[in-house]
């Protein structure tokens, strides 16, 4: 029965659309900080051990496993707790800090440095018939391989087993996690994993079988583990962020890329409509103001002709009268001198009105400055018309929506940018394929970050790459062969990005984490 029910929840689990699968980068990048806890003992000034159990590192110097893995050490002054670290390394002694018996949970502190990459906690419940990995040091599994308690000192990968959530529930006085991912002795202690990599238990025990190993496990819930860890002033690092793989982001963004592109088109065709509409209307409107303009060009001459010839009309018959009468003939040809300036006046007033009246070219001229007059100002608008396209200084915070959050917490990111590529003066970045880009290998962390900026976008990137200690050695050992060009120095963009090639070729296609920030300018900055 228990196994009908195991491969119910198994089916499941596989046939939800929604539920997330286990990224196995996800799973080995947590496992790098998993360690073998072993109860060493001594005889003749010779170590031996007396048994073993599992831990994983909520600190660089903390390891978290179960408290009956070390109940021997407990009770016995000669008895040691050895931490056998997962990827190479010495291994080092470890003293007790806290041990909870109520809910089987144990806290060390390492003696010596082994610089383990802490693990994340689920900070929201798992769901019903979820995906979880466990991952440990099953006893079963080093008899298989003919190993015998002395090999156990020996650096190896933990063993990883996939299995379901078959629910949450308390058990033994405390909360627990009901799981199908096998565990066996060995396995106490260890983490259970989410689709992510995140912690969602500490492996505690099985369900009883009468006909043999057990079907279903229990691992302490994080609702123990969690106000365990802070009794003991350790503050975890917690991820409650949604479950989700790159795959899925990817196609999210390919989703957005898709919809903006529609939407600009759209955008252009309405802003295409209007701009017809409105030149038909500024046309139409050019038409009958240069057509009443014309019109009324021709009225004022035809008005100042008629006027002219009347004046000159009068005036030549006055100068007929004045040469018939003879009578004050000085005054009268002034006056009819006057009258006929007047008149001339009028007439080339009247040419001048005719021949600049407005011409067919006019509507065209019209129709332009309505056209900029009507243009809509879009330069408030343009995000990057105010600093530069994205230079100077710059505040970016997460895009959740569009981000994996594995482990490292994302806070915002101020920081001075460049035209060169230059980030506070003092960072310069690679320039390459039309990217700036920075790669960080650092010696204190197993981890690569490739950090990347879009100008234009004002989109900032930060892509962590969880690397195991050989992969990392490598890395750094690539990283060693070239110093980055000082910041702004002549060509030292285009130079960093070529330099940055050997390292970025030994990284996976596809980083564990993927942080995307939006940059604002900002508030006060240059």
């Amino acid at each position: 029965m228990g196994r009908i029910l195991s491969v119910l929840a198994a089916l499941m689990a596989l046939l939800s659309p929604a539920m997330a699968q286990a990224d196995p980068a996800d799973i080995d990048a947590a496992a790098r900080g998993v360690v073998r806890v072993v109860i060493i003992g001594s005889d003749d000034n010779e170590l031996f051990p007396v048994s073993h159990g599992t831990g994983f590192a909520v600190s660089p110097d903390l390891i978290v496993t179960n408290a009956h893995v070390v109940r021997d050490a407990m009770s016995d002054d000669e008895l040691r707790i050895g931490i056998v670290p997962s990827g190479g390394g010495d291994a080092v002694y470890g003293r007790l800090v806290s041990v909870n018996a109520r809910n089987d949970l144990a806290l060390v502190r390492l003696t010596g440095s082994l610089n383990l990459p802490a693990l994340a906690l689920a900070g929201r419940p798992v769901d019903s018939a979820a995906q979880v990995t466990s991952v440990g040091y099953p006893m079963n599994v080093d008899r298989a391989q003919g190993l015998d308690l002395s090999d156990i000192f020996q650096s190896m990968s933990p063993v990883k087993s996939l299995g379901y959530v078959s629910g949450e529930r308390p058990s033994r006085q405390f909360d627990t996690v009901l799981h199908t991912a096998p565990i066996a002795r060995g396995n106490s202690g260890g983490p259970l994993l989410d689709a992510c990599g995140r912690v969602v238990g500490v492996n505690s025990f099985g369900a009883d079988n009468e006909g043999g190993d057990a079907e279903f496990f229990f691992a302490v819930s994080n609702r123990e583990l969690v106000p365990f860890l802070r009794a003991n002033e350790v503050e975890p690092n917690i991820n409650d962020s949604p479950c989700r793989s790159l795959q899925d982001l990817d196609d999210a963004e390919k989703e957005r890329l898709e919809r903006e592109q529609m939407e600009a088109l759209q955008a252009l065709a309405q802003r295409t409509e209007e701009t017809r509409e409105r030149r038909e209307r500024a046309l139409l409107k050019a038409q009958l103001g240069v057509a009443q303009d014309r019109e009324d060009r021709m009225a004022l001459a035809f008005v100042l002709l008629l006027g002219s010839f009347g004046i000159a009309l009068w005036a030549w018959s006055r100068r007929e009268r004045f040469d018939a009468e003879a009578e004050d003939a000085e005054l009268a040809r002034r006056k009819i001198t006057i009258a006929f300036a007047i008149a001339g006046f009028l007439v080339v007033v009247a040419l001048i009105a005719f021949l600049t009246r407005p011409g067919l070219d006019e509507i065209d001229r019209r129709v332009a400055a309505e056209m900029q007059e009507g243009a809509p100002d879009t330069g408030g608008d343009d995000p990057l018309a105010a600093n530069g396209h994205g230079n100077g200084a710059l505040t970016c915070r997460l895009i959740p929506e569009r981000s994996r959050i594995t482990s490292a917490e994302a806070p915002d990111i101020a920081f001075d940018w460049t035209e060169e590529g230059c980030v506070n003066e003092r960072t310069q970045y690679g320039y390459a394929s039309g990217n700036w880009s920075r790669v960080f290998v650092p010696n204190q962390e197993d981890a690569v970050s490739v950090n990347s900026y879009d100008p234009d976008r004002r989109i900032f990137r930060s892509e962590r790459y969880l690397l195991s200690r050989s992969a990392m050695n490598d890395a750094r050992a690539a990283r060693s062969e070239y110093e980055a060009p000082v910041c702004g120095a002549d060509g030292a963009a285009t130079r960093l990005g070529d330099l940055q090639g050997e390292v970025l070729s030994m990284l996976p296609q596809q980083p564990n984490e993927r942080l995307v920030y939006r940059c604002e300018p900002t508030e006060g900055g240059s």
